[in-house]
């Protein structure tokens, strides 16, 4: 008999009122239960699929068909000023040296704000679309056809940390999923020998946040980006000193048989046989890594359409990165990030783009960094045939200001406007969403979120982001919160 009793013996169902319905305490007894119920059934349907897969990264099928297979997400950290490179605004242009009207007193992030300010760089209008492009950008204006810039973006953080969070997983705090692990959640891997998505960190290090902007957060960790560029190779991947091909092969069969034994022996358990998936990753990743990440196989030609023979050393990393980026999407990577700016530095913008101080200096170092291999990378996609289902984004975390900061010649940082872009697969190329105000300072036209953008991600991924959940500590979570409409001006 079970020990497991009812408070009603003979199985009798609660006397309802004499309205026919249930007392408080009867209904919050009853709600209580179903509440229960439910988080039960998300548990139990999450274990059974996992127990059902040979591999939690194994290939799923998305919930409509899809447009884009894979991503390849460029990060410029430190906030790219939308009014130097892509939003042209001739009302700031012809104000320069003037007070914002209306604004003569603001107070931003790091204090009071001058006149007005113009552009250091001259503005003109590229391909068939006519989209204007600052001049610091001639790469990038070229592909212009190919683009579809959002104007309007808004964000929830001024901060340069807790916005990058945003922009990369959805929430200005961390120990949430990436949008990396969140796809790889959803979809699975397209290949057997790599990560499902691989962070690629910029040459002169790591980002704000670090590893934050690639976690797993609470979802299985298989599902967490794997850090490594074309200079910093994968840790711990050699083999040891001393041991032959053969050799390793050997111990490999004899360690699968034992893990196989082991596994038969405990049916069921879906971390075991994610543990024993992780370690044959790693196995083959031993022989196919270092072929994938070899660029010294890509053409003359190719080297030098990324620039990756410029004689600026950071150019010239940045520019392999790219290349790496390309050849993990060609071998079937799911999910790549590849950043443009490193962390904060003791100078504001030299390390990355928050150019606090000195704009023109700052972004002319910068830009040539990040435009030609950029622009290359999408034209490489292009007449590789991959452009037609791989995603690319372009994305910072905020904008900057239409002013000059007091005292200084650079912009303050603006969360209130910026853009962004995609390309590829399933976008309406040639276009642009959205508008911010005639100096840039806020978005007015077609406003949209950082919500609004992930979710248009995934739906070009073939994912609604209201059915793509996780639960966890007593709530189904979501990429996007329990905000964000898919902007569908940008589907083609």
């Amino acid at each position: 008999m079970s020990s497991f009793t009812s408070k009603y013996p003979h199985g009798e169902i609660p006397s309802l009122n004499h309205d026919g319905l249930l007392n408080r305490r009867q209904f919050l007894g009853q709600m209580g239960t179903g509440l229960g119920g439910i988080a039960l059934a998300c548990l139990l349907a999450e274990e059974a699929r996992a127990a059902t897969d040979t591999s939690p990264l194994a290939p799923k099928s998305p919930h409509f068909p899809a447009k884009a297979k894979r991503i390849v997400q460029i990060f410029c950290p430190g906030a790219v000023s939308q009014l130097d490179t892509f939003d042209y605004k001739p009302e700031l242009i012809r104000m320069h040296g003037q007070p914002m009207p209306g604004e003569e007193k603001l107070v931003t992030f790091q204090g009071g704000n001058g006149a007005l300010m113009k552009s250091p760089w001259g503005w003109k209008q590229h391909g068939k679309s006519g989209k204007w492009v600052s001049d610091l950008l001639p790469h990038l204006a070229e592909c212009v056809d190919d683009i579809a810039f959002v104007h309007s973006l808004t964000a929830k953080s001024n901060t340069h940390g807790p916005a990058m969070l945003q922009m990369n997983t959805g929430f200005i705090l961390e120990g949430f999923p990436s949008m990396g692990a969140w796809v790889t959640y959803a979809l699975g891997t397209m290949n057997q020998n790599l990560p499902a998505f691989v962070a690629i960190p910029d040459p002169r290090g790591m980002p704000p946040n670090g590893p934050a902007n690639w976690s797993g957060g609470f979802l299985p960790a298989t599902f967490q980006g794997t850090p490594f560029s074309n200079d910093q190779p994968i840790a711990n991947l050699k083999s040891p000193a001393g041991g032959g091909t053969a050799r390793e092969h050997e111990l490999r069969e004899f360690l699968d048989t034992l893990n196989r034994e082991h596994l038969r022996h405990n049916p069921g358990q879906s971390e075991l046989s994610a543990r024993i998936g992780a370690y044959e990753l790693a196995a083959r990743m031993q022989l196919s890594a270092p072929e994938a990440t070899d660029i010294s196989r890509e053409s003359r030609e190719t080297l030098a359409l990324y620039g990756a023979d410029s004689a600026d050393p950071t150019k010239a990393g940045y520019a392999r990165n790219c290349i790496l980026a390309r050849r993990l999407l060609e071998r079937g990577v799911r999910f790549v990030q590849v950043y443009c700016g490193a962390h904060a530095s003791a100078v504001d913008g030299f390390l990355n783009w928050d150019a606090h101080k000195t704009l023109k200096k700052d972004y002319e170092r910068h830009a040539p960094i990040m435009d030609q291999p950029t622009a290359a990378l999408l034209h490489d996609l292009k007449r590789r045939g991959l452009l037609e289902d791989t995603l690319v984004l372009w994305t910072t975390e905020f904008g900057r200001m239409p002013t000059h900061q007091t005292g200084s010649e650079g912009r303050d940082h603006n969360p209130m406007g910026f853009t962004a872009w995609m390309a590829g697969a399933g976008v309406k190329a040639g276009f642009s969403y959205g508008a911010t105000d005639e100096f840039g300072y806020k978005a007015v036209e077609d406003v949209c979120t950082i919500y609004d953008f992930h979710a248009t991600v995934l739906r070009l991924l073939g994912l609604d982001h209201k059915k793509l959940t996780f639960y966890h500590n007593g709530s189904m979570r979501r990429l996007t919160d329990v905000h964000g409409e898919v902007i569908r001006p940008l589907i083609a």
